[in-house]
């Protein structure tokens, strides 16, 4: 005889599932002694918003989604901010929660939270288990919605008695392939027309652009039109930045130097643009046409109302398109000449002997190889390596520019560690974002995992403080002191040190990475770059294009 426990896990193996990340409780002891009699591994974690972040980066990096495992009640409540990372950030994942007896209520209402109800709007499908027998079917319908377009987190509620309810052997749900559908002729003619036509044409890359089984055919089409192009922040990576037609990333939503091309652009083709994003420029009367390419139809905005649309499967389309449009576009380079001139503004002030954020991009780049992977919290540093960090893969920079939680980047980190053991991989904090799921260095370093950890340190909710300032508000209410980082790391059984000096920044990262296992990498960071360059410097570029 099986128990419902024994169904699901299995279910889960059907499912290619290798790891499950979380944390368990009473209500789900027979689904880990199922598991420990599975081929699956259970990664404790330290906090159950660490678990979700953790199985939603293994869905973004691999396109299947992850699953976390956590109790009932409080538990189940920590997984909703990883829920709204994983549904913005289109993630496919799947949670799974205990619950108390349904059949029977011994401890009547003892920590029961409706968590169906609760996670209904942070996921794509929310369902309680309620009979064994149901469980094969909703565990395919759960991988197969949560990984089919757009992609995000599903939610089961396993109780406790069904978990341990006795049943027959009940069949398995085979899984199938996803297939996806492609963009139909009219469609492709329609959006060519505009591409042939248009006098200075440019290319988005959008978060879509970067899922796993798309950036080929992405890459193939911008050679081949030979268009410029600019990314999003979550589209980085998609095509490589060595590339010479990349002009930027749009880290702002205007004003930057990468809107010179947008603003002068007369037809933006957008490829993977989800407006789940910070806009990464802003439609409006007189501007750019804008061709949509997508999974899905455009979600129109007030920022956001593209002319045409390609919809279905983004590489098949992508493909059908540069055939009706290669060799035929005749002014596809009329916005290169911008390139240059953006990319040296950009890179300005890189190499200067203070701690600045392009300092701290410019050598992390340095350290990083090609096939290298940083993992970016929230924070104001992350609009600096959005502007100023050059990727050459796709999801080498990992960031979140949807929910934009802090905590994420160090269990994102952590799980692009495990799955790229033999690759560098970074995780860049602030202080703040840091703090608020450090306890998972105990995590990282019982994985032995090989993992780096830069903390920028500031002693503040740093990107608060600054609009702050911009705002014009006094400075108050946004600084806090700190532990001692480095005799922090030290008592998870890590290694830690601290930079006191430009010069140090390169060669310590070098040794943390040289030396293997978890090393936490302390540096103080000088964010008067924020308003010189963000707001002032920006600011006068403006003005100067008004008098001109």
């Amino acid at each position: 005889m099986n128990k419902g426990a024994d169904i699901l896990v299995a279910a889960l193996e059907n499912e290619g599932v290798e790891r499950i990340f979380g944390i368990p409780g009473e209500e789900n002891l027979d689904v880990v002694e199922s598991i420990r009699k599975s081929s699956i591994q259970l990664v404790l974690t330290r906090h159950e918003q660490a678990a979700a972040f953790m199985a939603a980066t293994y869905g973004r990096l691999t396109g299947k989604p992850g699953v976390c495992i956590t109790t009932l009640g409080p538990g189940a409540l920590n997984l909703t901010t990883g829920a709204a990372y994983a549904l913005l950030g289109a993630m496919p994942m799947v949670m799974i929660t205990g619950q108390k007896g349904v059949l029977s209520s011994r401890q009547a209402r003892f920590q029961i939270v409706d968590v169906v109800a609760a996670m209904r709007p942070l996921t794509k499908l929310s369902r309680q288990i309620v009979s064994p027998n149901t469980i094969p079917t909703l565990v395919r319908e759960a991988f197969r919605i949560a990984e089919e377009e757009r992609p995000g987190p599903v939610h089961l509620e396993l109780p406790e008695d069904i978990a341990g309810e006795e049943c027959e052997h009940i069949a398995l749900v085979p899984p199938h392939l996803l297939e996806l559908p492609i963009a139909n002729t009219e469609a492709i003619i329609r959006a060519s027309n505009l591409i042939t036509s248009a006098k200075a044409p440019l290319l988005m890359l959008g978060a879509a652009a970067s899922r796993p089984r798309s950036t080929s055919d992405l890459a193939q089409f911008v050679l081949r039109t030979r268009i410029p192009y600019f990314t999003t922040q979550m589209g980085k990576g998609t095509v490589p930045g060595g590339t010479e037609l990349y002009i930027g990333t749009a880290a702002l939503s205007e004003r930057d130097y990468v809107h010179d091309a947008i603003e002068r652009a007369d037809l933006i083709v957008t490829i993977g643009h989800d407006t789940i994003e910070k806009p990464p420029f802003i439609m409006g009367k007189g501007g750019p046409k804008v061709v949509h390419v997508g999974y899905q139809p455009a979600t129109v905005e007030q920022v956001y109302f593209p002319q045409a649309e390609v919809i279905g499967d983004i590489g098949p389309s992508l493909r059908l398109l540069a055939d009706h449009v290669a060799g035929k576009i005749p002014n596809a380079q009329a916005l290169l000449p911008l390139r240059e001139p953006i990319l040296g503004h950009i890179m300005e002030r890189a190499t200067e002997d203070r701690f600045t954020p392009q300092r701290i991009v410019h050598d992390v780049r340095k350290v990083m190889p090609e096939d290298g992977i940083v993992a970016l919290d929230n924070g104001m540093y992350k609009i600096w390596f959005a502007r100023n960090y050059r990727t050459l893969l796709a999801n080498s920079l990992l960031l979140d520019n949807a929910l934009a939680t802090m905590g994420a980047g160090l269990p994102s980190a952590m799980m692009a560690a495990m799955l790229y053991p033999n690759s560098r991989v970074l995780a860049v904090c602030g202080d703040g974002g840091f703090m608020m799921n450090s306890q998972e260095l105990e995590t990282a370093v019982r994985l032995k995992l090989n993992l780096v950890v830069l903390i920028l340190e500031d002693s503040a909710y740093g990107m608060i403080r600054w609009k702050q300032a911009v705002d014009h508000f006094p400075d108050f209410g946004l600084t806090f002191g700190n532990p001692d980082f480095v005799r922090y790391a030290e008592s998870y059984g890590a290694k830690g040190s601290r930079i006191e000096s430009t010069e140090a920044i390169i060669p310590t990262l070098e040794r943390a990475f040289a030396g293997g296992g978890v090393h936490l990498v302390v540096v103080p960071i000088d964010y008067t770059e924020n308003k010189r360059v963000l707001v002032d410097e920006l600011r006068e570029k403006v003005q100067q294009i008004d008098v001109s």
